[in-house]
């Protein structure tokens, strides 16, 4: 028998079944719900309404676990790559190796951009902005690749969602290199995605540019840490364009122009630039105190989550993976010491375990892609390189869900009532 859920109105009182996971939380089914009331829910930020059905990455917040198709997010980043990740959130399961190297030739077939779109770089200012770039030149590609634009023709979905995952690297790239007045680099399809993104983005035409292998795993997996997060804002944005019909080049450019808002994207920058504010080890308690002051403006930033009430489970690759950037780089920062003895301060502060506020994936990240060599302004351009992937696996999977219908959210209207217009000479 279904489970079901009673609900109780001024007019009538009404049954609505009760739908369950295979894992996570059972949801209210409340589509009929204004059809046979005529009310609506109200929840601002939809922070209790699930949007979709979807089989790609489940969280389970105060347990601090993620999950893609299954494999826990530690699992996937010691152990995998990025592009095996990337086959696994677009397929379902984890490829044999000739399903991952054919992917790979494919990934790295499509790696190169149309040369035309060189000019339309030049076209920006120099010192623009790497994501107001990104956001124009994604969505631009709709005006170049006509032959993958029909969403409702599997094969030209596949094609657009390689060409994304593909090109991102090339695109970020090309936005560094056009900030510092640098010549583009052409991609190396001998190279990894990884490798070959840090060839584009520090290589020269002038000398070779031999990728560090310890460099090149970190990035790689920061690249799997950011793979997919749920129904978060960028997400969601995305799978809301695409419910239209958009072409999918311009629902990823929504979903970036989403992502670069500070409350979403730009985290790791701020959680850098607060350890570069704290400056030294022996300041850290004087912060922590600023930071328990509710009177003072200063807050930690990379502790806590909208979504883990835990450990972030990133976090805990990070850590690991900064100190072996350290060590390959020589790196002799101490934004690294007040990093480390901050973590370890605010884990064991009754004030930081009372709120469960602990350290999340931003904490680390933004130290480990400043010591590689990427200014801040290129930590939001990262993430939604890393991102596209789960981008492209939700919106292919959004396209192929038979319930999906274009987003209309409701309102509660608290506006004026129904009134006559006044002519302007009698007002």
């Amino acid at each position: 028998m279904t489970d079901t859920a009673k609900l109780q109105t001024p007019t009538k009182d009404v049954e609505y079944p009760v739908m369950s996971g295979t894992v996570g939380p059972q949801v209210v089914d409340i589509r009929k719900l204004y059809a046979q009331t005529g009310m609506f829910t109200y929840d601002p930020g939809f922070t209790s309404t699930a949007s979709c059905e979807s089989t790609l990455t489940y969280i389970d917040g105060d347990e601090g676990v993620l999950l893609h198709r299954g494999y826990p997010i530690g699992q996937l980043a010691e152990q995998s790559s990025f592009m095996e990740t990337a086959y696994l959130l677009l397929n379902g399961e984890l490829p044999d190796q000739g399903e991952l190297d054919k992917f790979v030739y494919t990934i790295s077939r499509h790696t190169m951009l149309h040369e035309q779109l060189a000019t339309f770089y030049r076209g920006f200012r120099r010192d623009a902005h790497p994501m107001a770039i990104m956001c124009g030149v994604v969505g631009a590609l709709s005006a170049f690749y006509h032959d993958s634009t029909d969403i409702t023709d599997p094969k030209h979905r596949l094609i657009a969602s390689h060409r994304l995952i593909a090109k991102m690297p090339t695109i970020a790239a090309m936005a560094y290199k056009y900030s510092v007045g640098q010549p583009f680099m052409y991609p190396k399809n001998e190279l990894s995605y990884t490798g070959n993104f840090l060839q584009m983005t520090f290589g020269v035409p002038a000398e070779e540019y031999v990728v560090n292998p310890v460099v090149e795993k970190a990035l790689d997996r920061i690249f799997i840490l950011h793979a997919d997060h749920e129904q978060n804002a960028s997400t969601s944005t995305v799978r809301l364009a695409g419910s239209s019909g958009a072409n999918p080049f311009a629902c990823i450019a929504a979903g970036i122009a989403c992502l670069w808002g500070p409350a979403h994207g730009g985290a790791n920058e701020a959680a850098l630039n607060m350890l570069r504010e704290i400056g030294r080890p022996d300041r850290i308690p004087e912060y922590i105190a600023r930071a328990k002051n509710k009177d003072d403006p200063f807050r930690l930033m990379g502790f806590g989550h909208r979504v883990y009430k835990n450990y972030d489970p990133r976090a805990t690759v990070m850590q690991k993976t900064v100190r072996e950037v350290f060590e390959a780089l020589n790196v002799d920062d101490p934004v690294f010491e007040v990093a480390l003895q901050l973590e370890e301060m605010a884990l064991n502060d009754d004030y930081f375990i009372e709120k469960k506020l602990f350290p999340n994936v931003d904490f680390y990240s933004g130290v480990i892609l400043s010591a590689i060599g990427f200014p801040t302004t290129m930590f939001t351009a990262l993430f939604a390189l890393a991102r596209t992937v789960g981008w492209v696996a939700q919106w292919n999977e959004m396209i192929a869900d038979p319930d999906q219908k274009i987003g209309r959210p409701r309102q509660l209207y608290t506006g004026p009532t129904q009134r006559d217009y006044v002519p302007l000479n009698q007002r």
